[in-house]
């Protein structure tokens, strides 16, 4: 009797059930993976990955409340050995860049051709890397830039809070959307501002943008 494929364990961390779904048919298509649990948000995330204790953690870089980001400081915090995926509908590489400076072992855009998510998992379970390879040449031809160095002294809620200023979000609106202190949000802009060097708002959109981030 031939032995068993030792299979990956995967835990899957996205705020959209539809899309949970399509990602654990792909990956339980191959027999040798294996989605041992599945959530919506932070909390519930880092709980499951407390309990099952999965090899590898595919993780959206935008949840509910606190960021993939964030979530993946307090896993890693917890189990230094972590190995998580992001796997976000964020293109610019200024996102894998946060990531990979977090721990992240992978960065992975959700425009990506399914067999590439399949293949990130497998690699990162083998202690790998993997970007995706347009993502890949886009950090390499950034990476060196100044004002990209100038956004690594962003703390991961500032980053967060810095994106949703970006898109067009109030002080209030960005409360709203992480769950703070309309106050705690206005103190984030502030830093913000004084670590990137911009004394107005436009002047902030602007680092924003060099920064890579979309505005509007």
């Amino acid at each position: 009797m031939s032995a068993a494929i030792p299979r990956v364990s995967v835990l899957l961390v996205d705020d959209h059930a539809v899309v949970r779904e399509g990602y654990r048919r792909l990956l339980e298509r191959h027999g040798d993976i294996v989605v041992v649990g599945e959530a919506g948000d932070a909390d519930s995330a880092h709980a499951l990955f407390c309990e099952l204790d999965p090899q590898v953690v595919v993780m959206d870089i935008t949840l509910p409340g606190s960021s993939g980001i964030e979530t993946l400081l307090r896993m890693r915090a917890h189990r230094p050995q972590t190995r998580v995926l992001m796997f976000s509908m964020h293109e610019e590489a200024i996102f894998a860049t946060r990531a990979l400076q977090a721990g992240a072992c992978g960065y992975v855009t959700k425009a990506s051709a399914p067999q590439v998510l399949v293949e990130a998992v497998h690699a990162i379970a083998g202690g790998r890397r993997y970007l995706s390879p347009a993502l890949a040449q886009d950090l390499a031809l950034r990476h060196a830039a100044a004002d990209e160095r100038a956004g690594d002294a962003l703390s991961a809620r500032e980053f967060e809070v810095l994106r949703l200023l970006a898109q067009g979000q109030s002080v209030r609106q960005i409360a709203d959307t992480l769950g703070l202190n309309p106050k705690t949000v206005a103190n984030h802009q502030s830093a913000i501002k004084q670590k990137l060097g911009a004394q107005t708002p436009i002047q902030l959109l602007m680092k924003a943008r060099l920064l890579g981030l979309k505005i509007g």
